[in-house]
C-alpha cells in the first residue's frame, strides 16, 4: 500500500503574544453561511438546531437544540476534530442552560472514533441532567485510546425541552486543544487526492437506453471493485474519484465492445492481483448469498476479469469497510461532501452507485425489499442525473432510502429543502391513523386548545381541498418504513405542516355533518412537540387496582428495576408498556425476571467482511434466570410506536415463562444501525443486523406480532380511554 507521511504544522498565528487564536469553533462565535448552526458544527437526530444570540454564557453566540416532533428521540449537535493528537486524558468542559427538559436527559458529548467505530464515549446520559436550570459548568473525561482518528465533541437533548450550549474547552492531559501542536500522520494515496473537492466537472448527455444500460453496468462494476479489490481496499485509490476519471471516456463508447474493453483495461490499471490463499468459497449455509448473475451475463472477457478479482479478494482490513463491535458494518472514509448541498450530476450519480452497492453487500434484508433490488440502480439512475436542484435530489434520495423498507433508513440529516417542502409551520394537534382515518388525539399546548375549534376524536377528512387519502398516495413514496402502520405514523405528524400561518380543513365530529374550519399553524418552537405524544405522569412504574402493576419503559431507570422486583413480586400480573423507546436498556436486567431457566430469545445475521454479500448466523442469546421468577402473568404492550431497541425488548419479554404481548403492528426495524453519508451532506442509516428467533422465525417488516391484537379505535379516543391497557387489566383479571 503507499503511503504518504505528512507533518502538519500549526497555521502561523496560532500563539500571538500568549493570545489563543480558536482554531476550533468550540465557542459557537462563528458563524456558518447559509445554515442556522455555526460554522463546522454538524446536526445529528432530527431536532431543531440553531444558534442563539439572546441566551449566552458569554460571547455572542450560543447553539440551541430544541425537541423534535418526529421518531427520532433526541437531537445533537457536533464538532469533528481530526485525531491528530497524543496523551492519555481528554476532557470537554462546557457550560449548559436547561429549559424544561423531561422523559429524557441533556448533556455534553465526547466520542472517539477509530478505523473500527467508536473506540470511547460518553454523553452523560447516566448523569440524569434534566429540569430547568441556569447556565452550569459540566465535564466529560475519557481514556484517549490508541488508534484514534477522529474526536467528536457536541451536546445532545434526548426526550422533551430546550437545551443551550455555550464556550466548550476540549483539554488533552490538561492542555487545550486549540494550543496543541498536531502530530505527524500517515495518509493513504485515497486520502491525499483532493482533484475533484470542488466538483465531477462532468456532463451526462442525453439518456438513452444504452446510456443507461451501460451506467447500471458501470454501477455495479464500481462497487464490486470498492469492496472486492485488494488496492483499493488498502486505500491506493480515492474510489469516488477514479470513478470521475474514468466516466468521460466510458459514457463516451460507441458499442458493447469498446466498452467493455475499457472496463477491462480500468480493472488491469489497478495492478496485479496478488493470488488469495485465504479466500473462502461462500458457506451453503448462509442466509444470503453474494449475487453475480449480471457477472454471469457478461461477456467471457470481462466475467473472467471480474471472477478473477473474485477469486483473489481483498481479505482483512478494508479502508471503506469494518465491523462495529456489535457486528453491523461500519462505512468508512465516506465523504459526505457538505460544501455541495446540490451535488452536480457526478456527485449525483455517485450518491446512487455508493447507496446501491452498500445495500447489495451489506444490507441483511435486501431479500425483504418490495422491489427486486437488482432492478432498483437502472430505475434511479434517470432520476439522479435529471434531478434538477436541491429539493428533487432530495426527494430522489429519500425515494430510493425508502426502497429498502426500513424504518430504520430515513434521511436523518442534510434533508433542508424536504423539511421545507413539508412545511415550516406545525399544527398544535396530535394527530394519528385510527381506523383508517386522521384523528385529532391531543393537544401541544393547553392554551391554543380552544382557538383550534377541534376535540378530541374530531376525524379530518380534507386539507385544502385535498383528501387525506390523496396526499397519503402522494407521498408514500417519501416516507421510508418498514410497513404500512409505521409509514401512516410518519406522514400523521406531517400531514398538518405547511409554509402557511393558517391553513382549512374538513373535519367531522361526532355524529355531526362535515365542516370546514381554518387552523392556525405555529412555528415549531412555539409548541411543545414530541416525539412519542403521550400524556402522563412521568412514572416508571405503578401499582394499579386489582394489584396489578404498570411499567413503562419510556422513563425507566436502572435503579428503578430491584424496586420493580421486590414491589411487585406478589402482584396477580404486571403490564410493560413499550409502545415508546427504552430510556434505559432492560432485556437482560428486567427480562431475567420473568424466566425459570436460561432461554434463548433471539440469534443475528451479520455479514462476512471477507465475502461482502455474505450473510451467516451467529449463536442465540439468551436471557439468563436469577432464580427469583416471577410466577404471575407478564403483558407487554406494543404498537407502532415500538421500534427498534423496543421490539428488541419485546422480544426478550416474550421469552418469558407467562408472557402475553398485545397491541398491534410494531416498526419492524429491529438491530443496531449503520450510518451511511451521500454527497449533500445527507446522513442515513440502515439496520445493520439481522434480528431473528431462535427458530428463524423473522422480525424484519413483520415487526413483534402480538398473541392478542388490540387497536385503540375512534370511539374509545373519544372517551379518553386507553384500550390497550384496558385489555391487559382484563387479561390479567380473567386469568
Amino acid at each position: 500500500m503507499k503511503k504518504i507521511f505528512l507533518f502538519l504544522i500549526l497555521s502561523s498565528g496560532l500563539l500571538c503574544s500568549g493570545q489563543t487564536t480558536q482554531k476550533f469553533n468550540l465557542d459557537f462565535e462563528k458563524k456558518q453561511e447559509n445554515s442556522f448552526l455555526p460554522k463546522g458544527w454538524i446536526k445529528w437526530g432530527t431536532y431543531l438546531l440553531e444558534t442563539d444570540t439572546l441566551n449566552v454564557h458569554s460571547g455572542k453566540k450560543s447553539l440551541k437544540i430544541t425537541q423534535g416532533d418526529n421518531g427520532n428521540r433526541f437531537g445533537s449537535a457536533a464538532y469533528k476534530i481530526p485525531a491528530n493528537y497524543t496523551g492519555r486524558t481528554i476532557t470537554l468542559e462546557g457550560y449548559m442552560k436547561l429549559k424544561n427538559v423531561e422523559n429524557g436527559f441533556a448533556g455534553l458529548l465526547l466520542r472517539i472514533d477509530g478505523n473500527e467505530g467508536a473506540l470511547a464515549f460518553d454523553n452523560m446520559d447516566k448523569k440524569n441532567i434534566s429540569g430547568t436550570r441556569d447556565w452550569e459548568k459540566y465535564s466529560i473525561s475519557l481514556n484517549y485510546p490508541e488508534g484514534a482518528e477522529t474526536i467528536y465533541v457536541g451536546g445532545i437533548l434526548s426526550g422533551n425541552g430546550e437545551v443551550w450550549l455555550d464556550n466548550f474547552e476540549l483539554r488533552l492531559d490538561g492542555k487545550n486543544i486549540q494550543t496543541l501542536k498536531e502530530i505527524e500522520k500517515e495518509f493513504t494515496e485515497a486520502q491525499l487526492d483532493t482533484v475533484f473537492d470542488q466538483g465531477s466537472n462532468l456532463k451526462i448527455p442525453k439518456l438513452t437506453p444504452k446510456k443507461i444500460n451501460d451506467l447500471e453496468l458501470l454501477g455495479k462494476v464500481w462497487g464490486f471493485l470498492k469492496y472486492y479489490h485488494p488496492a483499493i481496499s488498502q486505500g491506493d485509490y480515492n474510489w469516488d474519484y477514479e470513478l470521475f476519471r474514468f466516466l468521460p471516456d466510458y459514457i463516451a463508447n460507441k458499442n458493447k465492445k469498446e466498452r467493455n474493453t475499457l472496463l477491462i483495461n480500468w480493472i488491469d490499471s489497478l495492478g496485479p492481483l496478488p493470488a488469495c490463499t485465504n479466500c473462502k468459497p461462500t458457506d451453503e449455509n448462509a442466509i444470503i448469498k453474494p449475487d453475480f448473475g449480471w457477472i454471469k451475463k457478461l461477456n467471457q472477457r470481462l466475467r473472467k476479469k471480474l471472477f478473477s478479482v473474485y477469486k483473489n479478494r481483498s481479505q482483512g482490513k478494508h479502508f471503506y469497510i469494518s465491523a462495529a463491535s456489535t457486528g453491523n458494518p461500519k462505512f468508512k472514509n465516506e465523504n459526505d461532501y457538505k460544501n455541495m448541498p446540490y451535488p452536480d450530476v457526478g456527485f449525483r450519480l455517485l450518491a446512487l452507485y455508493r447507496y446501491w452497492n452498500m445495500i447489495n453487500y451489506f444490507f441483511p434484508y435486501k431479500d425483504l425489499t418490495d422491489n427486486d433490488w437488482r432492478r432498483v440502480l437502472k430505475e434511479y439512475i434517470p432520476e439522479f442525473i435529471q434531478a434538477g436542484n436541491e429539493l428533487e435530489y432530495e426527494l430522489a434520495s429519500v425515494k430510493l432510502i425508502a426502497e429498502v423498507r426500513d424504518t430504520h433508513a430515513n434521511l436523518w440529516g442534510g434533508g433542508d429543502e424536504i423539511a421545507h417542502w413539508k412545511g415550516n409551520c406545525f399544527p398544535p394537534v396530535y394527530t394519528q391513523f385510527i381506523e383508517n382515518k386522521l384523528v385529532v388525539t391531543d393537544y401541544y399546548n393547553d392554551e391554543h386548545k380552544d382557538e383550534t375549534g377541534l376535540k378530541i376524536g374530531d376525524i379530518i377528512t380534507h386539507i385544502n381541498g385535498e383528501s387525506i387519502q390523496e396526499i397519503v398516495e402522494r407521498k408514500s413514496g417519501y416516507y421510508p418504513a418498514s410497513n404500512v402502520p409505521t409509514r401512516l405514523r410518519n406522514i400523521s405528524r406531517d400531514l398538518l405542516r405547511s409554509n402557511a400561518t393558517e391553513i382549512e380543513i374538513r373535519i367531522i365530529s361526532g355524529k355531526a355533518s362535515e365542516e370546514t374550519k381554518k387552523l392556525k399553524l405555529y412555528p415549531r418552537g412555539d409548541l411543545n412537540m414530541k416525539a412519542w405524544y403521550k400524556k402522563d405522569d412521568g412514572k416508571s412504574f405503578k401499582l394499579l387496582e386489582n394489584n396489578i402493576g404498570y411499567v413503562s419503559l419510556g422513563t425507566i431507570k436502572d435503579k428503578d428495576i430491584p424496586q420493580i422486583k421486590e414491589k411487585f413480586k406478589d402482584t396477580r400480573g404486571i403490564i410493560i408498556d413499550i409502545r415508546n423507546y427504552p430510556s434505559t436498556f432492560v432485556p437482560f436486567s428486567l427480562g431475567s425476571f420473568f424466566v425459570s431457566q436460561k432461554t434463548p430469545f433471539v440469534k443475528f445475521t451479520t455479514v462476512n467482511l471477507n465475502n461482502p454479500g455474505e450473510f451467516q448466523f451467529i449463536n442465540p442469546i439468551e436471557i439468563p434466570s436469577t432464580g427469583n421468577t416471577y410466577k404471575g402473568q407478564l403483558i407487554v404492550l406494543v404498537n407502532e410506536r415500538t421500534q427498534s431497541q423496543a421490539e428488541y425488548t419485546a422480544m426478550a419479554f416474550r421469552a418469558g415463562d407467562n408472557t402475553k404481548i398485545i397491541g398491534s403492528t410494531t416498526a419492524g426495524a429491529d438491530g443496531n444501525v449503520s450510518e451511511i453519508l451521500l454527497p449533500g451532506g445527507l446522513r442515513t442509516m440502515i439496520s445493520g443486523i439481522g434480528v431473528f428467533y431462535p427458530d428463524g422465525g423473522e422480525t424484519q417488516r413483520i415487526g413483534i406480532v402480538p398473541d392478542v391484537e388490540v387497536k385503540p379505535t375512534i370511539k374509545g379516543i373519544r372517551e379518553n380511554k386507553d384500550e390497550l391497557l384496558d385489555k391487559a387489566i382484563e387479561i390479567i383479571i380473567e386469568e
